[in-house]
């Protein structure tokens, strides 16, 4: 089991660091989006976001600190969920399917996250406390 919790960590954690990764890659094509949502300081905005969640996925994948990664994913996944994909607004059928798509993968993710903070520390297999 020990074993099944760690390839748990690296799926959810690493989904997390790929992701924060590509808000650093792919800023100059996140931004124009970021600022279309009103985002102010859009660039600044992903980056910001991109450290959140690369962060808080690597400390969900190694186990460091998880209580910090689980807060920081928190601080990314809810302003995201309720800001950048606010699928209510969308006059769009088709974007308005994609935010919503995006919004209910986001709360998951948030459920699945709070879930981390109920197994006790040090979880197996870390590198942390």
């Amino acid at each position: 089991m020990h074993y099944l919790f760690l390839a748990g960590r690296v799926l959810y954690g690493g989904f997390f660091v790929l992701a924060g990764i590509d808000h650093f890659r792919r800023v100059d094509m996140m931004a124009p989006y970021a600022a279309a949502k009103g985002v102010p300081a859009p660039r600044l905005g992903v980056l910001g976001s991109g450290s959140l969640i690369f962060l808080g996925g690597l400390s969900v994948l190694l186990g460091v600190r998880p209580t910090w990664g689980v807060a920081l994913l928190t601080a990314f996944l809810i302003p995201t969920s309720f800001w950048m994909h606010n699928y209510w607004a969308a006059t769009d059928p088709s974007v308005r399917m994609m935010d919503l798509t995006h919004f209910k993968k986001n709360i998951a993710l948030l459920g699945a996250s709070w879930m981390l903070l109920l197994i006790p520390r040090p979880w197996p297999l870390s590198l942390g406390w």
